[in-house]
């Protein structure tokens, strides 16, 4: 059973493990019509447990953005190893979501400079390309704190790519829903035609209009 660290604290998995040797890895952008799907890979000391906790760390799309941006020079700080990855929308359309994800996650874990022992995926869906020991956990985000922590950097280095892309692609309103299919976006869409960036793979039944009944 997971151990709690404290009141309040997130339960952390394989207690009795050095947590220096295990890499929390989660993805974030899945399921948007726009732009690439990042990962993010972090170890965290047994040190970082408790001013992690402190700070509020937990799923991020459990976090206002203020917090996820004060969150990540913390989680800095603390790491002993952190690596992004992305994988483009041209990826995804010619592999699958699926695999562009995982291709995003292992660039994640190939920039930390020690291979952890053990690899933790938010979620229940094995990282296959991954040849070391993994574990998936579903809802990892709010119990395991490497975890949590890497959906945090996730999730604020690709808010902060949309942002810059919305500067050169107005009218799409990126900066309002990250690429996600809001009914806006959607209407947009039909409205203005897809850019280069977005997934043509998620477009085609909207793009395809009503069928003739």
């Amino acid at each position: 059973m997971p151990a709690a660290l404290g009141p309040g604290s997130i339960p952390q998995p394989f207690a009795g493990q050095d947590p220096a040797k295990l890499a929390g890895i989660d993805e974030v952008g899945r399921g948007c019509l726009f732009g690439p799907v990042f990962a993010a890979a972090v170890v965290l000391p047994a040190a970082a447990a408790e001013p992690l906790q402190q700070a509020g760390l937990t799923d991020s799309k459990q976090l206002t953005a203020r917090r996820r941006a004060a969150l990540v020079p913390l989680i800095h700080r603390w790491a002993l190893g952190w690596g992004l990855g992305q994988a483009s929308a041209a990826e995804i359309d010619r592999f699958g979501i699926r695999s562009a994800t995982e291709r995003a996650m292992l660039r994640a874990l190939h920039k930390l400079a020690e291979v952890p022992q053990l690899v933790l995926v938010d979620g229940v869906l094995p990282l296959r390309p991954w040849y070391g020991a993994q574990q998936t956990l579903v809802r990892g985000d709010s119990r395991c704190l490497a975890i949590a922590a890497a959906s945090v950097l996730a999730k604020e280095c690709r808010d902060a790519l949309i942002r810059r892309l919305a500067l050169s692609l107005p009218g799409y309103g990126l900066e309002r829903h990250a690429g996600y299919g809001t009914a806006q976006h959607r209407q947009t869409l039909l409205a203005l035609g897809p850019t280069p960036l977005h997934r043509r793979s998620f477009l085609r039944k909207l793009l395809a209009g009503p069928t003739a009944g």
